[in-house]
């Protein structure tokens, strides 16, 4: 019963939205096409702006991976790792997060074929989809496009916390699954 509730939650949420937000607008006199088209706008020349951003971040990323400074750098943790349980089938994915979601999620596909996704490394590699965040993409995206100079301490944070992630999800699945 619960089951099929959801299903029907999740299948109508976005039509109900689509229908509701208009409404509701049309209701408060807001000109809702006008509002529309002059967000869509404001998307393009954002997407526009920060075009630079995310070519120079794709560019580094590709350098980087093509370079096998990622297999060398997880070499170098790998003695590391191993001691708290991670596996080193995960290292690439917890190197690349803070980076790039598009690359993540293709290491993340490669890791369910390989093991499963019903494995620990296949847990692990979506817990840790889930918990940690793009840091450098958002940093060069996000504050590139509004002229953000000054992220020393963004960084900082992004990274503390994607590693907080990392040890969370770690800590989790070897709580649940192991």
């Amino acid at each position: 019963m619960l089951l099929s509730l959801l299903t029907i939650v999740s299948t109508w949420a976005i039509p109900f939205l689509l229908l509701v937000i208009p409404v509701y607008g049309c209701f408060k006199k807001v000109p809702v096409y006008e509002s529309f088209v002059e967000g869509a706008e404001e998307g393009f020349t954002t997407a526009v702006k920060i075009i630079p951003f995310l070519v120079g971040m794709m560019v580094a990323i590709s350098v980087f991976r093509a370079s096998g400074a990622m297999e060398y750098l997880g070499e170098i943790l790998n003695p590391l790792t191993s001691r708290i349980g991670a596996p080193s089938e995960i290292l690439p994915l917890a190197l690349m997060r803070p980076l790039s979601g598009s690359g993540v999620l293709g290491l993340a596909t490669e890791i369910m074929r390989t093991y499963g996704p019903d494995s620990f490394i296949g847990r692990l590699a979506s817990i840790m989809q889930g918990t940690t965040d793009t840091t450098f993409f958002v940093l060069t995206v996000y504050f590139g496009s509004i002229g953000v100079k000054k992220y020393k301490y963004s960084i900082i944070t992004g990274l503390s916390a994607d590693l907080t992630g990392f040890l969370a999800s770690l800590y989790i699945c070897n709580l649940l699954f192991r």
